[in-house]
């Protein structure tokens, strides 16, 4: 038992990395639709590059939803509207008239006949008002042709009238001032007018309901097929144009092929199917890691990084997808390799970015399309993103992906539709969208440094200010060794430009390498002000040992004040597994007759593992070694550094950091042009 426990102790990273791709391939699997896919592919304009295609069954061929959707907006502008008939009102206008009419008797001005011939003409208003309708005012401008012909339900009766018949506010007026004839009006027509004016009201509204109803019952009936294929009959012969009726017939074919494709049978299949793609890019992933950047394969935390940002980029997609495939391209993928870049390298990057376009590929509509647009844009975006402590740089490459996006959708148009008539201007806005997405990339980056304990190039600007605290205390503690790192990192920031390196990693790296001297500054000769040496009085043994601790002393200190690892590496690698030859000659003269081990007299190590860490080594040892000439000139300087460098790469000691002989060279010239500048040398020439 105790044995299986520590196997699995001594595995635990390789336990963890197979329990993350088991689970990141199951969640990404389940996001995935679980329909079958047609074993064609084909778009609108293009040729028919497989066999004479020959229908296998028979099918209806499916109406296209602008079909559907134009029969539907035909139905709704040719539909009749309806219009209700209150006949309760005009019974209830009637019997308030005959009681208002009632009340005139008791006004001793007016005689019984005027009463009773004001009450005959103002039930000959009412007649003539309701007897036709009359309109809402909110009613009136539902129509906008008066010819056009409505419906009105008048108690359980529909009849057609002319919307034209129907009264509104300003007929009902005249026909009141017609019925009491010329002004001026007596008392008793005063009378009648101000009963009318008031009891008088619109009796004929629009049914919006019943309307609706109607208008949705004749859209249920419409029909989504427009003919049928039936076995055997061809449907496009090899080298044809995909277009019109043989787009349609090849739309429904694949819809009808996938849905027979996907039954609960064939679903274990179609689920082990897509098991197996996304098992297949997530292993190719960990492979490139394991042989190319090893050192984020052996850190869980960086693959798990990688990892979540695959899932949380294919999540956001398929979301999309099932909300609605028209916004496909609003989702800013290329924010995965703006990240990745940020945090490791434009290489890994776009090889993640890649199998990330692949999987979605084969869920997306117009798959081709869709990966060819997104790594067009991931090779752009790595090729054009860099320094994002900059903001302006950040907002020209956004510019050139989002325009290389709208000029690739171009051309994909006019070879579909043949001309650019037909080119969606919805995708432009998207693309534009998608730009402006991208700049959270900026955000993301922050939350990811402070979740993951990653370091960004905005990170490493803040620790490159010499006014942090670390570097203050290093300035105050070891001026000597400060002044010394501000020269190196002044070297390495120049080297790394001319190899195409970080510079901004390697210079932030270089500030802080030798933080370890803080412990014990005078013991090194760079903070030593006067001609006292303290080395004079310790054997060779421990003061080779004072030095070398400077590296586990420096180490301790950026883990204490929480530095970034990437930073932390450069302090571990910068004198790689070098010894400090001088001490270790002193031993062997004092133990004359001893063969004294010089591991003991070693760097602990290990050695650098990245071009960076590599060009620090070079320009630390450089610098150093220049203060020991005692009249610099440029032949000595170019002298010292080739020893320097030569013996550093016969000790192995970039065997790790994929660096080449040229890269070295270029180094080289940088160091040796950047020294003379410092010493104000030129070089001789013979006369």
């Amino acid at each position: 038992m105790n044995e299986f426990v520590n196997k699995i102790y001594q595995n635990n990273t390789i336990i963890y990395k197979v329990i993350l791709f088991l689970i990141t391939t199951v969640a990404i699997v389940y996001l995935f639709p679980k329909g079958g896919q047609f074993k064609y592919d084909f778009s609108n304009g293009q040729l028919w590059k497989y066999d004479n295609l020959y229908a296998t069954f028979d099918f209806a061929i499916q109406k296209t939803p602008e079909e559907i959707s134009l029969e539907k907006k035909e139905i709704r502008s040719n539909a009749k509207l309806y219009f209700l008939y209150d006949t309760e009102l005009v019974s209830k206008v009637n019997e308030t008239f005959k009681n208002r009419i009632g009340l005139l008797k008791s006004n001793d001005s007016l005689s019984s006949d005027e009463i009773i011939r004001l009450k005959s003409v103002g039930e000959s208003v009412i007649k003539k008002v309701y007897e036709p309708g009359f309109l809402s005012a909110v009613s009136q401008n539902k129509i906008s042709n008066n010819n056009e012909i409505i419906a009105l339900k008048k108690d359980n009766e529909v009849q057609d009238v002319p919307f034209k018949s129907l009264l509104n506010a300003k007929d009902v007026l005249a026909i009141i001032n017609n019925n009491l004839g010329k002004e001026p009006y007596s008392l008793g027509q005063k009378s009648l007018l101000n009963i009318l004016a008031t009891i008088i009201k619109p009796n004929v509204t629009y049914d919006k309901i019943f309307t609706e109803k109607v208008i949705e019952n004749d859209i249920n009936r419409i029909s989504y097929t427009k003919g049928k294929v039936s076995e055997g009959e061809l449907i496009i012969l090899k080298g044809g144009i995909v277009e019109g009726k043989k787009l349609a017939i090849l739309n429904s074919l694949k819809s009808e092929s996938e849905s027979k494709v996907w039954t609960d049978s064939n679903y274990n299949w179609i689920v082990f199917g897509y098991t197996i793609l996304v098992s297949l890019a997530l292993l190719m992933l960990l492979l490139f890691l394991h042989k190319y950047r090893f050192e984020i394969f052996e850190n869980n935390n960086k693959v798990t990084f990688i990892f979540f940002n695959v899932f949380a980029i294919i999540f956001i997609q398929t979301l999309v997808i099932k909300y609605n495939s028209d916004y496909l391209y609003i989702v800013p993928l290329s924010i995965l390799p703006i990240i990745i870049k940020a945090f490791f390298d434009a290489r890994l990057g776009l090889f993640t970015h890649v199998l990330t376009v692949l999987l979605l590929g084969y869920i997306v509509p117009n798959s081709f399309e869709f990966i060819y647009l997104h790594i067009i844009a991931g090779i752009v975006t790595i090729l054009t993103v860099s320094e994002l402590y900059k903001r302006a740089n950040l907002f020209i490459s956004v510019a050139q992906i989002t325009g290389i996006y709208m000029i690739t959708y171009f051309a994909f148009s006019i070879i579909k539709e043949g001309n650019a008539s037909q080119i969606n201007g919805d995708y432009f806005m998207l693309f534009a969208g998608n730009g402006a997405l991208s700049f959270l990339s900026i955000i993301l980056i922050y939350i990811y440094e402070k979740v993951f304990g990653l370091v960004s190039d905005v990170t490493l600007l803040e620790l490159s200010n010499t006014n942090t605290k670390l570097l203050r205390e290093l300035n105050e503690k070891a001026p000597g060794t400060f002044q010394h790192s501000m020269q190196v990192a002044n070297l390495a920031e120049a080297a790394a430009n001319e190899i195409g390196a970080n510079s901004m990693l390697v210079r932030t790296g270089a500030l802080y390498h030798d933080i370890g001297k803080m412990v014990n500054p005078m013991y090194f000769i760079e903070n030593q002000a006067t001609s006292v040496n303290p080395h004079n009085d310790l054997s060779p043994r421990d003061s080779s040992k004072i030095i070398t601790d400077h590296v586990i002393k420096g180490v301790e200190i950026a883990k204490k004040n929480k530095l970034p690892d990437r930073i932390i590496d450069f302090i571990r690698t910068h004198h790689g597994t070098s010894s400090t030859y001088y001490f270790y000659r002193k031993e062997q003269e004092l133990n004359i007759d001893t063969e004294v081990n010089i591991k003991d007299f070693q760097y602990h190590g290990p050695i650098p593992f990245s071009k960076e860490t590599a060009i620090l080594m070079m320009c630390d040892a450089s610098e150093a070694a220049s203060k020991s000439i005692k009249n610099p000139t440029a032949q000595s300087i170019n002298s010292l550094i080739d020893k320097i460098i030569n013996k550093q790469m016969a000790d192995n000691q970039f065997l790790n950091s994929d660096i080449t002989f040229r890269e070295i060279d270029v180094i080289k010239k940088v160091i040796k042009k950047k020294l003379m500048n410092i010493y104000h040398l030129r070089v001789e020439y013979p006369e």
